[in-house]
């Protein structure tokens, strides 16, 4: 990924951006339309916003409750020590496992947040036990199970 804190936004790349978070796949001649340019010029912003890294890929956006896994749980970890080598250790822990969706370095009474996904308590009972109770230097885990979505978006504010 290249640098992105010397790439400017113009104002043309911000309705670009707003345009393709609203719909990445819409084609390159609908979104040259909708932002004021000709195909051409509007493809070659875009290959400039993924090369600055500000496009940082395309994706589709997944139901997880039509998928069987509508449990959500959000987990605070607090750890033994907090020193760069026990931080890093338990990042490398969770990235490796399919049911945490976000994890967050934290400032506070705990050091990571984490939000995993599941399709029920038993499911996250095994989670709990055969993998985040594994893991080296973990001091306390608090569990919150979600009773509701009031709001998802992966829509920046540009």
């Amino acid at each position: 990924m290249a640098e992105t804190s010397n790439f400017s936004l113009s104002v043309i790349d911000r309705k670009i951006l707003r345009a393709l978070q609203g719909d990445g796949r819409m084609t390159v001649q609908a979104l040259a339309e909708g932002v004021g340019l000709s195909p051409s010029p509007c493809l070659r912003r875009i290959r400039q916003l993924e090369a600055a890294g500000i496009i940082s890929g395309y994706s589709a956006n997944v139901d997880q409750k039509a998928v069987g896994l509508p449990v959500s749980v959000f987990i605070s970890i607090k750890l033994e020590r907090q020193r760069a080598r026990e931080l890093d250790a338990f990042g490398a822990a969770i990235s490796r496992w399919p049911e945490v969706m976000e994890c967050y370095l934290m400032t506070g009474q705990f050091d990571f947040l984490l939000r995993v996904v599941c399709a029920d308590l038993e499911a996250y009972e095994h989670f709990l036990r055969e993998k985040l109770t594994q893991v080296e230097g973990v001091a306390s885990i608090e569990s919150s199970f979600s009773l509701g979505q009031v709001k998802h978006s992966r829509v920046l504010p540009l």
